[in-house]
């Protein structure tokens, strides 16, 4: 892919992630008929249906980390590697996150037992704020960049309580006691 065909894959990821998310049968929106800028819980039940919630702080993240590590452990790749990275990783991600194994772990090892994957409006959003995300770390120096990934993972963790590091250790190495401090904020715990 050269500089001028990468955005137009960047863009098309848009449509394709929408397609085979109706495909496989997400709503358009939230099924409240509403669309919202912020969810500011993640036990609400517009959590992952919306443009943005605390797990829009994650998928930034993803967006800076490719951009990150990209550029100091493969220095010579250089811009349109990790874009293309970045536009294939994100989509993919968005398909494969809607994945029945996927789905089924979600709800069974972390926070989010009543999970049934994103509105096709969110799993756009959150492909959108990635790709800010790489952008962002693409274009700032590395020490901002480290800053960034520790301010987006701690706040995500400490008001949100849940992170990209978390959900990832709940889902690889489920501990008990992060899964009751996530719980000690939600409202429909019994």
């Amino acid at each position: 892919m050269t500089r001028t065909t990468l955005p137009l894959a960047a863009i098309a990821g848009i449509p394709l992630i929408a397609l085979v998310l109706a495909f496989w049968g997400q709503p358009w929106i939230c099924t409240c008929g509403e669309i919202r800028l912020w969810i500011g819980s993640i036990w609400d039940s517009g959590n992952s249906q919306h443009i943005a919630d605390w797990y829009t702080l994650s998928h930034i993240l993803h967006g800076v980390l490719i951009a990150l590590i990209g550029r100091l452990a493969f220095p010579r790749l250089g811009f349109n590697v990790l874009f293309a990275t970045a536009i294939i990783t994100g989509i993919g991600w968005e398909v494969i996150e809607h994945t029945d194994w996927v789905l089924g772990q979600f709800r069974a090892t972390t926070v989010n037992q009543g999970y049934t994957g994103d509105s096709i409006l969110n799993a756009v959003a959150d492909y959108v704020w990635m790709m800010g995300g790489f952008f962002a770390a693409w274009h700032l120096r590395v020490p901002v960049t480290l800053a960034l990934v520790a301010l987006l993972e701690l706040t995500a963790a400490l008001i949100g309580r849940d992170s990209l590091a978390l959900t990832t250790l709940q889902l690889v190495y489920p501990v008990e006691s992060i899964a009751n401090w996530q719980q000690e904020l939600n409202p429909n715990a019994p």
